[in-house]
């Protein structure tokens, strides 16, 4: 196997970082936790664990896929850590694939495979981009959301709250009440699924209208 040579990695170098760049350029743009530099950085350091392999198998005679092996199943940390939990809500699962392929990506830049390295980073592209507009405006999306109602406590008030809850969300997971015998205060915690996010927006303006609500708050 040929070594590398100094030309040839700056040019790979130059590449995973434009590669790189493309990808955490639109995850940048969508507020992810991982953006530009994670994604930058990632590709150029699993390019560089790519030369170096195979510049270390060719003046030992070793095997170059060992060092390229341990970046695919070590960048799985990177991923875990993109990867962000509120309530019943799951966010960072797409960043957290896109850190694991881009990771790849790298290598394959690395092992001077460039076409193959750009025609993956635009198919990424296209998904992250093009598909998210078709999934947003075809595909239903459910989200979860906590809803916390303090209302003054009067007749017939828990039932009223949670019909109008009902009949907007999709699905009442769970539904809790905290009662305050000192100031006559109810406490009504509940974890509602909803199709669409303009429904919440209803959900608003019908809670505002039950007599005696004093803090509406929705997660």
């Amino acid at each position: 196997m040929q070594e590398i040579s100094l030309t040839d990695m700056l040019l790979r170098i130059g590449l995973s970082l434009v590669l790189g760049g493309i990808i955490g350029f639109e995850r940048e743009r969508d507020s992810q936790p991982a953006g530009l530099r994670t994604h930058m950085i990632l590709v150029v350091g699993a390019c560089l664990a790519m030369m170096l392999s195979i510049n270390i198998a060719s003046l030992a005679d070793t095997d170059p896929t060992r060092l390229a092996a341990q970046v695919v199943s070590g960048i799985g940390f990177l991923g875990a850590g993109a990867i962000l939990r509120s309530g019943f809500n799951v966010k960072g699962l797409t960043t957290a694939t896109t850190l694991w392929t881009m990771a790849i990506v790298g290598l394959v830049v690395g092992a001077g495979y460039f076409a193959i390295a750009a025609i993956t980073t635009v198919v990424i592209m296209i998904v992250l981009s093009v598909l998210d507009v078709i999934e947003k405006r075809f595909v239903r999306i459910n989200v979860i959301r906590n809803i916390t109602v303090e209302v003054h406590d009067h007749k017939g008030v828990i039932r009223e709250v949670r019909k109008t809850i009902a009949h907007v969300a999709d699905q009442v997971i769970t539904f809790s009440v905290q009662k305050s015998l000192k100031s006559k205060t109810l406490r009504l915690e509940i974890v509602a699924r909803f199709n669409r996010s303009d429904k919440l927006e209803t959900l608003v303006e019908q809670i505002s209208e039950i007599e005696g609500v004093k803090v509406f708050k929705i997660e």
